[in-house]
């Protein structure tokens, strides 16, 4: 009999990436980009913070979710204002675990609430349409690459 840990540590299949976003300063445009090199501050070219917020990621299965409950029909990753698009694995499965990405290998620590400014970008009601949609944070464990196309490996390190 599979036990509840095996289950949470059992994924489908591997996600990938397939967006990779950058900013050069906080109220930048966003500068979207094929590959991207992750230091331990955070990705060469973007503002990023070291730390606990040195990258962040949205999946997304959660863009057209956050669409259908704003009333608009579609919303581009760029919007979001996150690192990284991830598809086809579950993050909040994730949660306070490890992420292999690319060369690099990611550790998630909570959730990305959304921002006023998501108001102003969508519409009204866009906050309460990304509450529990709005993405994740990670430190960086290990720096390295990551492409558009690299696979997200659950619990790698």
């Amino acid at each position: 009999m599979i036990t509840l840990g095996q289950m949470r540590q059992t994924h489908a299949q591997p996600g990938r990436v397939v967006w990779i976003g950058l900013r050069s300063e906080r109220y930048a445009d966003i500068d979207v980009v094929d590959a991207a090199t992750l230091t331990e501050a955070g990705f060469e070219g973007d503002h990023s913070r070291a730390g606990k917020r040195a990258v962040t990621l949205i999946q997304s299965e959660h863009l057209p979710v956050i669409a259908a409950l704003a009333g608009i029909d579609r919303i581009g990753p760029e919007v979001f204002r996150r690192n990284l698009v991830i598809a086809g694995i579950n993050l909040l499965a994730i949660r306070q675990g490890h992420l292999k990405v690319g060369e690099t290998v990611l550790e998630l620590h909570g959730p990305c609430p959304p921002c006023s400014r998501m108001e102003k970008s969508i519409g009204p009601g866009a906050y309460n349409a990304m509450r529990g949609h709005g993405g994740w944070y990670a430190s960086v464990v290990t720096p390295g690459l990551i492409h558009v196309g690299d696979a997200v490996i659950a619990g790698a390190i």
